[in-house]
């Protein structure tokens, strides 16, 4: 895996450090070390998944608590914990603030990555075909239906495409990647916003669906001529040949953790929700398709038990754990959104 180059968004972690440790104390200290660990349970993103797993699997001995994590999309992690059957649930979709205060749930981001393009076509070198986004939405809308379409061989004429059908797959779950990717498109493609538009699910003009990030890149890596969209440790994590995207500022950008980590730097935030839309921003080498991934958790939860081992969980990850995930390619929160989540978790806690 690829490490987190250093740069602005690093800086900005090192120089509040300090502050963000001592918030995080406030929950890690006095775990008692000689009990066995405390179970919780979340389910929601598979974004977010190789992260949670990384985690749990870390922070046992420092935390006490260890997590029992149920992939099963964003949509119905939002589900799940708006009926109580979960500790905590996770969505890179952010939940509607109707629906926040209705199930009276704190939302906050835990982490920030790349939604990336991966393909099956015979013949291009990995890493060497180039998309615009346009293009990507013609061949998820049936509009450009073959690789050698004139529209993808003027992008690439270096490469030989060949006369083969595109497979477009999309995930069949209630997706927060897919409510990314679908936003992606919308902003790209007017066509796309105007008949398809955005959603966790969308009426989709063509394809197959496969569940989960780990279905599609499966389906991908045994079907010729498809296409489809994951989590980048997805990608990474099954080797599969990913495209470029070109960006707002019209450069075919390569996904790794520093052009995500740019796409970070140059998003807005909004203070009061801690919420961000990190596609399509203007930075120069910018991923064009990244995304927070958000955890929800019952805010009477946090004073009790339970609710105390999701928060020394989420304060560990959040401080301590920031180099696994680096390690797994993701980027951590800005420092000043990190520390109001640890604030908030720290109120919200107390009876």
């Amino acid at each position: 895996m690829r490490m987190l180059c250093a740069g602005a968004f690093g800086r900005n972690v090192r120089r509040v450090a300090p502050l963000s440790a001592l918030l995080a104390s406030v929950w890690l200290a006095g775990v008692p070390q000689s009990l066995a660990a405390e179970r919780i349970t979340g389910a929601g993103s598979s974004f977010a998944a190789p992260l949670y797993e990384a985690w749990s699997s870390d922070s046992v001995a420092k935390t006490g608590v260890q997590v029992n994590y149920q992939t099963i999309g964003s949509g119905a992690g939002q589900n799940q914990v708006l009926a109580g059957t979960v500790d905590f649930g996770a969505s890179d979709a952010p939940m509607a603030p109707e629906r926040l205060e209705k199930g009276k749930l704190l939302q906050f981001p835990t982490a920030i990555g790349g939604i990336v393009v991966i393909v099956n076509v015979p013949g291009v070198p990995e890493g060497r075909l180039k998309l615009t986004g346009p293009v990507l939405a013609g061949l998820y809308d049936g509009s450009i239906a073959v690789w050698n379409d004139p529209r993808i061989a003027a992008l690439n004429p270096e490469l030989t495409l060949p006369d083969l059908p595109v497979a477009p797959l999309h995930r069949a779950d209630g997706s927060g990647t897919t409510y990314v990717f679908t936003d992606y498109l919308s902003q790209v493609a007017p066509q796309w916003k105007e008949n398809v538009g955005r959603g966790t699910s969308v009426a989709w003009p063509i394809g197959a669906g496969a569940r989960g990030n780990d279905g599609i890149a499966s389906y991908v890596r045994n079907t010729r001529g498809s296409v489809g969209y994951v989590e980048y440790a997805y990608a990474e994590r099954n080797h599969m040949p990913t495209v470029q995207l070109q960006n707002r500022a019209g450069e075919f950008v390569v996904p790794t953790a520093d052009s995500f980590a740019k796409a970070a730097d140059s998003a807005e935030w909004t203070d009061d929700t801690l919420t961000a839309s990190l596609c399509n921003t203007e930075g120069q080498g910018a991923w064009p398709i990244v995304t927070t991934t958000y955890a929800l958790v019952p805010r009477a939860s946090l004073a009790k038990p339970h609710g105390k081992a999701v928060s020394r969980f989420f304060s560990w990850g959040l401080t301590e754990g920031e180099a696994e995930s680096r390690k797994l390619d993701y980027v951590p929160i800005p420092a000043r959104i990190r520390d109001a989540v640890l604030q908030r978790l720290n109120s919200d806690a107390k009876p």
